[in-house]
């Protein structure tokens, strides 16, 4: 089974078909297709050699369904100063969308 390293908002993520991983949030529906183009990396079988690109490689696209929605783990920002009875709490979820690859062209 092949592979290929894609390029998305500045991350290098390794997919295979059939693969579901979370991105960085965009405006999709579950149910959308989503078109990886930067692709810098293919594998085809394990027989076959890997093509790198330079740094992408021209006409190689990988196609994932969009599946929904999701929050990251929650985390608290804290800030603190001794002495200055300075104090601050605040929370974050990071917004992800998942998705399923569907095929590595």
């Amino acid at each position: 089974m092949g592979y290929a390293i894609i390029e998305d908002s500045g991350t290098q993520i390794m997919v295979r078909e059939g693969d579901v991983l979370d991105i960085d949030f965009r405006a999709a529906e579950p149910g959308d297709t989503i078109t990886f183009d930067k692709v810098l990396a293919v594998r085809g079988d394990k027989d076959a050699s890997a093509t790198l690109g330079t740094p992408y490689i021209d006409k190689a696209t990988v196609t994932a369904e969009v599946v929904g929605d999701r929050l990251g783990e929650k985390i608290d920002v804290i800030k603190f100063k001794r002495r200055k009875n300075y104090r601050r709490k605040q929370g974050h979820r990071q917004p992800y969308v998942r998705v399923k690859v569907t095929s590595v062209n």
